[in-house]
C-alpha cells in the first residue's frame, strides 16, 4: 500500500533583508507569521517540520531543524526538509506567505508528481522525496534557482486563488493585509 500521507515544511531560512526584521516574528492576526504558517501546516498535513537557521536564535514555540547549510536560499530549506520528511509527498510553505490555507496546500500534495506548484512560481508547492538527489546536485553546485530545478522535474501546475499567494517581502506588504 502507498504512503499516502502528507508532510509540511514550514521555511524559514529567509534573511528577511527587505523587511529590515525576522518576518518569522511580524504578527498578523494576533499570532506570529510563524504560528500562522505552523498551525495551517498542523491543518493540512499528517507531519509538520520547521526548517531554518539555528544560528538565527529565533524565538519559535516549535523546533526547528537546521537545515546544515551555509546558503541562503529556498532550496537548502526544501533539501533538508525532503531529508528529514517521513512521507513521499512534502509540501513546503514559506513563512512570508501568510494567507496559504489548508486546503490549498492538500489541492497541491493531491497533485503532486514529481512536484507540484501554482502557476506564480516553485513555492508554496510540493515535492516527491524522489527528487532530492536532483535538489542535492543543483544545491551542492550552486545552482539555487529554485525554478530551474522545477524546470527539470515532471511538475504539475495548480491553480490556486492568487489572493492566498500573497508574498510579504517589505512592511508595507503586511500593512496591506492587515488592511485588507
Amino acid at each position: 500500500m502507498t504512503d499516502r500521507g502528507l508532510t509540511g515544511v514550514l521555511l524559514l531560512g529567509g534573511a528577511s533583508t527587505r523587511f529590515g526584521s525576522p518576518k518569522a516574528l511580524a504578527r498578523l492576526g494576533g499570532e506570529t507569521l510563524a504560528e500562522r504558517a505552523w498551525r495551517v501546516l498542523g491543518e493540512a498535513c499528517d507531519e509538520r517540520l520547521a526548517v531554518g537557521k539555528a544560528a538565527d536564535g529565533l524565538a519559535l514555540p516549535f523546533p526547528l531543524l537546521d537545515d546544515g547549510s551555509e546558503v541562503r536560499a529556498p532550496l537548502a530549506g526544501l533539501v533538508a526538509g525532503l531529508r528529514a520528511a517521513t512521507h513521499e509527498v512534502v509540501v513546503f510553505l514559506p513563512v512570508d506567505c501568510p494567507r496559504v490555507d489548508a486546503t490549498a496546500l492538500r489541492a497541491l500534495g493531491r497533485a503532486c508528481r514529481e512536484a507540484a506548484v501554482p502557476p506564480t512560481g516553485p513555492l508554496p508547492g510540493a515535492y516527491r522525496r524522489s527528487v532530492l538527489s536532483v535538489l542535492e546536485r543543483r544545491l551542492a553546485a550552486g545552482a539555487l534557482r529554485l525554478r530551474d530545478a522545477v524546470a527539470e522535474l515532471d511538475a504539475a501546475v495548480v491553480e490556486l486563488d492568487p489572493g492566498l499567494l500573497a508574498n510579504v517581502n517589505e512592511p508595507a506588504d503586511l500593512d496591506r493585509l492587515r488592511a485588507g
